[in-house]
């Protein structure tokens, strides 16, 4: 029932709101106008001409042709070539991304029951719902773009993986870099996950229990059973060994410290004495990983077209900007009044360690902000997005503004840290290995990235939403609430506040 009112709620807005924007915005814009055409080619049978401006593989294109196969199965049965061509027109390819805002919300359904088991349908759908609705994600349902359709695959892996179909996570995987190149990044971070819960269950399997040491046909049972349903990625496994089962804020830099080396020796260790299973059984990924990297030497980069305005750079920055955006995103679990006491009661419990750690988080916030923060010249000169008018009213305001704001974005990651590391409502908490590695993914997704582009940041947001405390009923709401009065407002200026550039040719239009 809960898929099915996931799916209900989304199509319910996502028709009409689609119709309409391609009532009034019939043609390919911004975008567009390079992924339109080449669907197009596409459609007619050419599968060779490439235009240099696109960045990314041709996944949306191959996805759109199988969606327009489904829809009309006699086309497909006569000659690709001459039948799908009159009908890849823009509305239609734009529709394929209304059909990737249903996938997503489902598998956001499905990866909350399997993360949180005990969040029950009903919460599960209210959250597929919220992140539906998240502003820059729902936009784009609209668009013929890559982010909905990259976004649906890459939960697709993250699902697969976290119910050990490694096969078929390591397809969706494959599947997700067609989309976009960073997405291999996410792989390898679910990968990576899926191994150490995978050693840590051979680890207990391998533990006689104290109670049973000779198992019924019962029991064993029992346990499988309880294996095949387990799919966090040790998120929700209580760890054996005393030194990583600890719970709860702990006193002191040394003591967090070796709690976290213990439990990297330990997940090591685990890996090291069941190597030959952890190699077969992900090696799926190794294969992907090696094709992407036969692919990265041919093409003489990670990026496909227009590779002079995509080069990567050390935009550390880029890191600080998403705390703040993902926190503010989910204000209800960052900027409340009861959030900041929390932070401020562990920063007293934990003076030594939380003084050193906000040092060393502002000092390297500083150098970040100082020598690392770049301005595109499309975000200098596009004036079409929300970051062109962030950049110039509010970081460009003075020249002590973006210092001004260090200390915002360091409170942000803070918390973001904070909310994962330590327990949640349920009394659980993500291991720091998790927490890290999610981290270090964030930075290489987003550091090489010179533009700022708040499509970039959908991913490890929706990740962070999974993997946050359940909130109560009347947060979501007010958030909801929130993210469709932006939803509309951005759908107005879009729609009915075209302007033009001086004596160009053209409507230009207010978009994310």
């Amino acid at each position: 029932m809960g898929r099915l009112a996931v799916t209900a709620a989304v199509a319910a807005w996502a028709i009409p709101i689609a119709a309409l924007v391609d009532s009034i915005v019939p043609d390919p814009y911004m975008d567009e106008i390079f992924h339109v055409p080449q669907a197009q080619h596409y459609c007619r049978g050419d599968f060779l001409t490439w235009d240099p401006m696109i960045t990314t593989p041709p996944g949306l294109y191959y996805i759109s042709l199988a969606y327009l196969a489904s829809l009309f199965p006699g086309a497909w049965a006569i000659k690709v070539a001459e039948a799908f061509d009159p009908l890849c027109t823009t509305a239609l390819l734009r529709s394929t991304n209304v059909i990737m805002a249903m996938v997503c919300g489902v598998l956001v359904h499905d990866l909350l029951l399997c993360i949180k088991p005990g969040i029950g349908k009903m919460k599960a759908t209210a959250y597929a719902i919220l992140v539906a609705l998240y502003p820059v994600h729902w936009f784009f349902t609209f668009l013929y773009y890559t982010d909905v359709a990259s976004l649906a695959a890459v939960l697709a892996m993250y699902l697969s993986c976290l119910k050990k179909r490694f096969w078929v996570s390591a397809l969706f995987g494959a599947l997700s870099i067609l989309f976009r190149q960073t997405n291999v990044i996410w792989m390898i971070f679910f990968a990576a996950n899926g191994a150490i819960a995978y050693v840590q269950d051979l680890s207990l399997s391998d533990c006689p229990s104290d109670e049973n040491s000779e198992p019924t046909d019962k029991s064993r049972a029992e346990v499988s059973d309880r294996d095949s349903k387990v799919c966090a990625l040790g998120l929700r496994r209580r760890r054996t060994n005393h030194s990583i089962s600890k719970r709860g804020v702990v006193s002191g830099s040394t003591k967090s410290h070796t709690s976290f080396m213990e439990e990297l020796f330990d997940i090591g260790f685990k890996i090291w004495n069941s190597k030959c299973k952890v190699l077969i059984t992900f090696a799926p990924f190794a294969i992907v990983l090696v094709t992407f990297g036969a692919f990265i030497i041919w093409n003489g980069g990670i990026v496909l077209g227009a590779k002079e305005a995509h080069v990567v750079s050390p935009h550390f920055a880029q890191l600080l900007y998403f705390g703040l955006v993902s926190a503010t995103a989910l204000l209800p679990w960052h900027f409340t009044p009861g959030r900041v006491s929390d932070l401020f009661h562990w920063c007293r419990k934990n003076k030594t360690f939380s003084s050193l750690a906000m040092l060393i988080a502002l000092g390297l916030s500083f150098v970040a902000i100082h020598l690392f923060s770049i301005a595109h010249p499309y975000l200098l000169a596009d004036n079409r997005h929300y970051t062109f008018y962030i950049w110039r009213k509010v970081i460009q305001a003075h020249w002590m503004m973006k210092y001004i704001l260090i200390p915002l974005y360091v409170y942000s990651w803070f918390s973001v840290i904070n909310i994962l590391v330590f327990p949640d409502l349920t009394g659980k908490s993500q291991p720091r290995v998790w927490v890290v590695s999610f981290v270090f993914s964030v930075a290489l997704v987003l550091v090489p990235a010179p533009l700022v582009e708040f499509r970039y940041y959908t991913i490890p947001l929706v990740v962070l939403v999974l993997n946050s405390p359940v909130t109560g009923n009347g947060k979501l709401l007010a958030l909801g609430s929130a993210y469709a009065a932006v939803d509309l407002f951005t759908l107005a200026m879009f729609l009915f506040r075209p302007f033009h550039w001086g004596h160009e040719p053209g409507t230009q239009r207010f978009m994310w």
